[in-house]
């Protein structure tokens, strides 16, 4: 979930991911009806500063109304924070629900494992500029082989750094995660005004690409099957990586131990360090800042040199509610609302990244500070398991709390992530 305001920065993907929680109980069941006129009820989130998307939804709706006749659209922008519930009393009360609906892409499988997203796996196909979605994007609303949606947009992370210090300094740009931390520490001793490379314990989505890029993963298997994988060798190597840039010759424990990614792009943007992982949805919030014009971005470097450490694929998919009574309406006006034509809109409008390849590589010729974020996730990308587990493993901090008891020295790596595991497959297991 990905998922990305760009105006509010990582504070909204931080919001949407915790948050990311799925309702328990359904009496839900699919609609026989298939009407070809009437009103179709839609839910989109409401962003900060929402006018611009409403000016390009209005469009949408507008071409759609046209198109078919005695069809009405309605809109209703819901409140991130809020959306959980809205989204649990729908699945129980198919009179109150929309047909389509915006959703964080971490919550797919939750919703489908609760009865309340429709399996779209043969329009998707039928559908032309489905070839060319991102297959990251993709994987994102796919649950055991079925598709359960179409990606809306995506969002990544890379490095931002600063380009007046690393002048001052003679540094080059890292292109090792061992470059990036002997860096780091330069910078701090240079300059112990400013974190080398700010970092934060509660950043699950910051340090993650630290634990992929030395071979680990969250999880294997699939379905009901899931089993961590935090405590392999591969993640351990990761997490000591991580890890290891907390303390006073980079970013202090005491301060950084407790930050999350919009504390670590929050000082980055206000000048108070060298370097940053950050979004394509923190750019708004860096631009405001001040080290505004001095500084740029490029993909976080891997372990070897050359190399892009995969991301996490954040973002938001467009969904079709089960309990619809106009099925090839809501599809089609899902069609709309995620297709390339609107997607360049909405990344010209709101900054969001473009699930389609071809759109966005069109987007970064247009904008450069696209650029790396593209690369990165040409690069190969990450995602989450796609499990209903997930959202508990994510709300109730599972990652970050291991995290933070090696950075607080309570445990070791070993320790730590052997405790994550088993929490981890506990809530697999309760997940069926």
């Amino acid at each position: 979930m990905k998922l990305s305001v760009r105006t509010a920065g990582l504070a909204a993907l931080a919001a949407l991911l915790a948050t990311a929680c799925a309702p328990q109980t359904s009496s839900n069941s699919s609609s026989d009806k298939d009407e070809k006129t009437g009103t179709l009820r839609v839910w989109l989130f409401r962003e900060v500063g929402n006018a611009p998307k409403e000016k390009v939804v209005d469009r949408v709706v507008a071409d759609f109304e046209k198109a078919h006749e005695g069809t009405e659209v309605d809109v209703e922008y819901i409140p991130v924070d809020t959306r959980a519930q809205r989204v649990k009393a729908a699945f129980n009360d198919p009179d109150s629900a929309p047909d389509v609906m915006e959703y964080g892409n971490t919550d797919t499988a939750g919703y489908v494992k609760d009865g309340g997203l429709l399996d779209v796996t043969r329009e998707f196909g039928d559908w032309n500029e489905a070839k060319d979605t991102d297959p990251t994007a993709r994987q994102s609303v796919t649950v055991d082989g079925k598709l359960y949606g179409a990606p809306f947009y995506v969002g990544v992370r890379a490095l931002y750094y600063r380009t007046d210090v690393f002048e001052e300094l003679g540094l080059p740009v890292p292109r090792t995660m061992d470059e990036l931390a002997s860096t780091a520490r330069e910078i701090r001793a240079a300059r112990p005004e400013l974190y080398g490379l700010v970092v934060g314990g509660a950043y699950t989505y910051g340090a993650l690409p630290f634990v992929w890029a030395h071979g680990g993963a969250l999880a294997g298997g699939k379905g009901g099957s899931y089993a961590s994988g935090i405590d392999s060798p591969q993640a351990r190597k990761g997490i000591k990586a991580y890890t290891s840039l907390f303390g006073d010759h980079n970013c202090p424990a005491a301060t950084c131990a407790g930050m999350g990614g919009n504390d670590t792009v929050s000082a980055f943007a206000a000048g108070k360090a060298g370097m940053a992982i950050g979004g394509d949805f923190s750019h708004t919030a860096v631009e405001a800042g001040k080290v505004k014009g001095k500084y740029a971005v490029v993909p976080l470097p891997g372990v070897k040199a050359g190399s892009i450490a995969p991301a996490f694929a954040g973002g938001n998919n467009i969904g079709v509610l089960k309990s619809t009574t106009h099925r090839t309406l809501a599809v089609r006006l899902m069609e709309r609302l995620a297709s390339k034509k609107t997607q360049g809109e909405l990344f010209d409008a709101m900054g969001f990244l473009p699930t389609f390849t071809d759109v966005r590589q069109q987007a970064a010729r247009r904008e450069p500070f696209v650029k790396p974020f593209v690369r990165t996730l040409s690069a190969g990308t990450e995602f989450v398991p796609a499990s209903p587990a997930w959202a508990q493993i994510d709300s109730s901090l599972v990652l970050p709390t291991m995290f933070q008891e090696v950075i607080s020295g309570k445990k070791d790596v070993a320790q730590a992530s052997e405790d994550a595991a088993k929490k981890m497959n506990s809530a697999f297991g309760s997940a069926g």
